[in-house]
């Protein structure tokens, strides 16, 4: 059977300290977690009942064991991680400082195995025949990751539902200079020809289309290709407007933040579930909404995926509280 989501990149392990308001330095005890963006989508979409899987590569080590384990434990489909030996599976470290202060720590370098798949190992197959197929920015930035992640959204040809979560993390990007985005907008214009959903926050909508005002960023990402863009601004809610004029202002979810670290990969896999279920974009990104706030308020990512009962009763409590 064909599977539901379908997410490609990112996988490692996330180390989060279990002491907040604390420097790196002054932590002395952490918790180990499954990580990575579209990881922990498919995290999410298994939650909420739906087959999901991931395409991406781990390092020859235990932490590849945990992974694989991790996934399996969540009903995450692992057929599609494969293992690299030029680098071992990532780790990344954050610091907590609520309400709006989470430094990351990526233990990536020289390159991270998942940024190792190549067009040869895909299963193209899998890939167009996927309700939704889920990719990063991420997977953009470095080859032979580029033109695997490329050739995957070409093989697949806007057949369903296809997310490109812009997912700018300019750290990664070693052929490209922190204050000069070019060379990403240019790799990023070729995947939103193939894309059918746009998703993501004010700075990378700007690296996408050159605009940051957020109705003028939706609007540039339509104008590139999708048919759903969803702009995050944060404090201020999401805006999302589709190819036949709906324009949807979603207004914040008010959270006492633990972590906001997981709450874009809970948005992104409720968003998927929404989708899926054929709702309409209000509902969905509303949905999506919720599910993120309910991750910032818990400490981990992929262990704080809420279940739909749970998204349901957040929603309930806004609309009690308007």
């Amino acid at each position: 059977m064909p599977l539901e989501v379908l997410t490609m990149g990112r996988v490692g392990v996330d180390v989060y300290p279990l002491q907040t308001g604390v420097g790196l330095a002054e932590v002395t005890s952490f918790g180990k977690y499954l990580g990575g963006s579209p990881t922990n989508v498919a995290v999410a979409a298994a939650r909420y009942g739906r087959t999901a899987a991931v395409i991406t590569k781990t390092g020859r080590d235990p932490f590849g064991d945990f992974v694989r384990t991790a996934l399996d434990g969540y009903g995450v489909d692992s057929r599609f991680v494969g293992t690299s030996d030029i680098a071992p599976t990532p780790v990344t470290f954050c610091a907590i400082f609520p309400p709006d202060h989470f430094p990351l720590y990526f233990y990536r370098l020289p390159k991270a195995p998942d940024l190792d798949i190549t067009a040869g190992e895909l299963d193209l197959d899998a890939v167009r025949d996927a309700a939704v197929f889920w990719m990063t920015g991420t997977g953009l930035s470095e080859e032979p990751s580029r033109s695997a992640t490329l050739a995957a959204l070409e093989h697949r040809a806007k057949s369903a539902v296809t997310v490109f979560d812009l997912d700018w993390r300019p750290a990664f990007w070693n052929d490209t200079a922190w204050s000069d985005p070019a060379h990403a907008r240019t790799q990023y214009g070729q995947a939103l020809r193939h894309s059918t959903v746009a998703v993501g926050n004010l700075d990378e909508c700007e690296v996408a289309t050159g605009e940051r005002e957020p109705y003028a960023a939706a609007k540039a990402l339509l104008a590139a290709g999708v048919e759903l863009a969803v702009v995050k601004q944060g404090p201020k809610g999401v805006l999302a407007m589709d190819q036949s004029g709906t324009v949807a202002e979603i207004p914040p979810v008010p959270v006492d933040v633990v972590n906001g670290l997981g709450a874009g990969d809970a948005f992104g896999g409720a968003l998927c579930h929404g989708l899926l279920s054929g709702w309409d974009t209000r509902r969905a990104v509303s949905f999506a909404n919720a599910a993120g706030s309910l991750v910032a308020g818990r400490l981990s990512c992929s262990d704080a995926m809420p279940t739909e009962a749970e998204v349901n009763t957040k929603l309930d409590e806004v609309t009690r509280a308007v």
